[in-house]
């Protein structure tokens, strides 16, 4: 098998890969001090999460454990409906639909939602789900330059019929965020809908975690959000929230969910109680973004990496050398710290960055130590 033309081919695209460093592998850390995941404030890993859990599966013992089927099948049940209720009024939403992953309900979303002869502006920096979702639409699709108004005013112009603006509100690779104030303003002279992903943003902005939109008082000047729960939140799968309307129109329209097995219960339960935790955690959102602000200083005072943004919990640290960066995070995980490199074609070429994530349950013991890891390896 290894020897016919196809798998000769394949082998030669990632020899090819491997040749430029840019090789993707699964790995497995254990016992390291993690820099590395998204479990912001430490849910994932939470006792009275797990307990909370238990508790509350008693309570649908007559459900089964699997959904079945597709929702439009055997897979709705209660509470799929109870729980959507929930993720509306926590989000200050008519209506939410629950998806299986972030990235399906960004594909499920931007594929069904623009028709032809709309158009879509998006930022280039979007995540790939949101990409390949606007790829399976009509519509016609243009990108403006990160986080620039201006050229998003200029590239309006371009428009016809009804116009979407697609934004991620903290940009899971710059770990920056969307000038949303000034996006909502404008969409809102020129008609346009906007759309905002807040994947890296719900749990840590808010007053209850409810995502950077809420933060800013947005939510009636937003059209569409998609919430996001393998990060912040601890759990899995993800929600469109918005009008109704909107509700209605994916129920009938998007292929992502129209196709998909629905969520098991298991997974709605652990939802279910990661939002009934979630208002607790200020405390955590507070100590997380005071750690990584010292992290940011710290790290800039050292001569051989510059690190970006300020105000984010995902920071990029940009050493002098991007060569370096495969052989300095193997250093920092051979000293115990699990931070990663992000290397092209994820980021742009001569982009390439150590990805460092700071978490609640991070000591400033362990900061110090990364950054005189890090002092070292430079």
């Amino acid at each position: 098998m290894s020897n016919n033309p196809l798998s000769q081919r394949l082998a030669q695209k990632l020899a090819d890969r491997a040749a430029q460093g840019n090789l993707r592998q699964l790995k497995t850390t254990v016992g390291l001090v993690d820099f590395c995941s998204n479990d912001y404030l430490g849910l994932a890993r939470s006792e009275r999460l797990r307990v909370r859990i238990r508790q509350e599966e008693g309570k649908y013992k007559q459900l089964p454990l699997g959904a079945t089927g597709s929702r439009l099948l055997s897979g709705n049940n209660p509470l799929f409906e109870e729980l959507e209720s929930m993720i509306a009024a926590y989000h200050k939403s008519e209506a939410a639909l629950l998806f299986n992953s972030g990235y399906a309900a960004n594909v499920g979303l931007l594929s069904a939602l623009p028709q032809r002869g709309d158009t879509v502006f998006y930022d280039e920096a979007s995540h790939a789900s949101m990409k390949d979702g606007l790829r399976l639409s009509f519509a016609k699709c243009y990108s403006f330059r990160h986080n620039d108004v201006a050229d998003l005013k200029q590239k309006l112009k371009l428009a016809t019929g009804q116009v979407y603006v697609v934004v991620e509100s903290v940009y899971s690779m710059d770990g920056d965020r969307a000038p949303l104030a000034e996006l909502a303003i404008l969409c809102e002279n020129k008609n346009a809908a906007l759309i905002v992903d807040e994947a890296h943003a719900v749990g840590l902005y808010g007053e209850k975690g409810e995502g950077l939109t809420a933060a800013l008082g947005l939510e009636n000047k937003v059209f569409a959000q998609v919430i996001t729960y393998g990060k912040a939140m601890g759990c899995h799968g993800a929600a469109v929230v918005g009008p109704a309307v909107l509700r209605d129109f994916l129920i009938n329209y998007s292929r992502a969910f129209i196709y998909t097995t629905g969520l098991p219960t298991h997974a709605l339960v652990s939802l279910k109680c990661a939002y009934q935790l979630l208002p607790d955690f200020s405390a955590e959102r507070k100590k997380t973004k005071a750690l990584a602000y010292k992290l940011y200083q710290k790290l800039n005072n050292l001569s051989n990496v510059t690190c970006s943004p300020e105000n984010s919990v995902i920071l990029s640290v940009f050493p002098k050398e991007q060569q370096q960066l495969t052989s300095l995070a193997a250093d920092l995980q051979k000293e115990g710290f699990d931070a990663r490199p992000v290397l092209p074609p994820t980021v742009p070429t001569g982009t390439g960055r150590l990805r460092i994530i700071v978490h609640a349950y991070n000591t400033e013991e362990e900061i110090d130590g990364l950054v005189q890891a890090i002092a070292r390896s430079t």
